[in-house]
């Protein structure tokens, strides 16, 4: 089955009608209010363009094609329906993964085309070439071991070795002169190409397993700007504008949230491009919990009943909800919903503040509570919410740690000190639920559990929220 050629003019009518629509989506993706729009919109302009170019060349058969669209298609619906949210950092890993991977693959199958042609590749071709496969190789094999540290395959703990540092830019250096030596040499060579790109692949692995499970969100958003630039390399290979245009968007997109992810964890972006911060975190986070530890000598927790923590909620005129990683994994978001609507009902006002790196991704908060249906309008950012805590009656703090320790302001030996957190500590009573004592991701312990207006709520977040909501109307 074959289709007429399209004319070049009105391809490129289509690809940029298709990049503005990713353009306007990305926008649109700015606001929970707008986001499902926002979506629809970049996924009718991905449509058009896959469409315009199948009709525009045929590569393989549209058999083929349409077989290969089917699955892919089947697997993304059914992850997409039964996966988890606290998976869904593990998807969005695989996901970007593929797009890496799928980059990589075409720029080696494009360099395959010339050595099949017994032709030389052009210098430009043999950089974006290049460019493509080891972009593209470090983002699949990296978002592989990111998703094995998210879901427990892979040790989440920063793995480091003797000489690591070294290595890795002995490797990287080689990758380097490898990729100068093929320009240089212009005709191709399958089996030096080989080798690049298996360095690649394996310099992916390195360049993520030194880095701890508590900082995949800043690594999730640098693969991801990788995916990008290694899709805009492959559109120059290719000479395909939508491409170029598309993985621009998402690598500078990508970039830009990596650099807000690592302001708002205190992480220098130098850092997690040389993959030193997960190890030294390592380094500094027994230190700090031993400074802290001693700090907080002689200090002793509270413990709150839930009938004296629903009588604080429900005769309060301002309560702040904290939702953490611990609230993804007790699935309590519902519950909170609920929790929410019955103090609103009773005349409380409820806001939730969202910090930038709570749970295992940039925006996962977000994505969970609306799945519960919070509205959009009761959801702040931390710049947005500090200035409340002042006047709030309760800060209900569910499953958050790190994000609300005030070591971050208080201890210049923390770990985490300089990191931007929310002051659930200046609110007049904080509840903070919790399964145990055990830390978070920094690996300290948090001051605001020892402080006099917190309380802690021991057991399973779902089973609390549960028990507060009967315990509230029962008032």
């Amino acid at each position: 089955m074959s289709f007429p050629h399209l004319s070049a003019n009105l391809v490129r009518a289509a690809y940029l009608v298709a990049s503005v629509l990713f353009i306007i989506g990305i926008k649109r993706l700015s606001s929970p209010k707008s986001a499902r729009q926002g979506n629809t919109l970049a996924s009718v302009g991905m449509l058009l363009a896959i469409v315009v170019t199948l009709l525009d060349r045929q590569i393989v058969s549209y058999g083929t094609i349409l077989a290969g669209i089917l699955v892919g298609g089947l697997i993304g619906a059914v992850a997409a329906r039964r996966v988890a949210m606290t998976a869904m950092p593990q998807m969005v890993a695989l996901f970007n993964g593929s797009g890496g991977g799928a980059a990589a693959i075409v720029s080696s199958l494009e360099y395959l085309a010339f050595a099949r042609a017994g032709l030389p590749v052009p210098p430009v071709a043999q950089v974006t070439i290049l460019l493509g496969a080891l972009i593209g190789a470090i983002s699949f094999t990296g978002s592989i071991v990111a998703f094995g540290k998210l879901q427990g395959l892979v040790t989440e703990r920063a793995v480091t070795y003797p000489l690591q540092k070294p290595i890795n830019l002995l490797l990287f250096m080689g990758i380097l002169a490898v990729s100068g030596w093929l320009v240089a040499q212009g005709s191709p060579s399958p089996m030096v190409y080989a080798w690049f790109a298996g360095a690649s692949l394996l310099f992916g692995i390195l360049f993520v397993i030194p880095i701890g499970g508590g900082d995949m969100p800043v690594v999730i958003s640098l693969l991801n700007s990788f995916t990008g630039l290694a899709t805009a390399a492959t559109g120059f290979s290719l000479h395909n504008y939508v491409l170029i245009i598309s993985g621009t968007l998402v690598g500078a997109s990508g970039t830009l949230l990596t650099y807000l992810m690592c302001r708002a964890m205190n992480r220098p972006i130098t850092n997690v491009l040389f993959g030193a911060f997960g190890a030294t975190a390592k380094v500094a986070g027994p230190a700090g919990a031993a400074a802290g530890a001693a700090g907080l000598a002689g200090k002793a927790v509270r413990d709150v009943s839930i009938e004296d923590a629903a009588t604080m909620l429900a005769y309060a005129r301002k309560v702040i909800i904290i939702p953490g990683y611990g609230l993804a994994v007790a699935q309590a978001q519902h519950g909170v919903r609920e929790l929410a609507d019955l103090l609103k009902s009773r005349g409380v006002e409820v806001k939730y503040a969202i910090h930038p790196v709570a749970g295992r991704m940039p925006g996962h908060m977000n994505v969970l509570l609306a799945e519960a249906n919070v509205p959009y309008t009761e959801l702040y950012d931390l710049d947005a919410i500090n200035p409340e805590f002042d006047s709030a009656d309760v800060a209900l703090v569910i499953g958050a740690n790190d994000v609300v320790n005030p070591a971050a302001r208080n201890d210049t030996g923390s770990p985490i000190y300089g990191m931007p957190i929310l002051d659930a500590d200046k609110a007049q009573h904080v509840i903070i639920s919790k399964r145990s004592m055990k830390p978070g991701f920094a690996g300290i312990e948090n001051e605001l559990f020892y402080d006099p207006k917190a309380m802690m709520l021991f057991g399973d977040a779902k089973d609390s929220v549960a028990k507060l909501i009967q315990a509230v109307k029962a008032l």
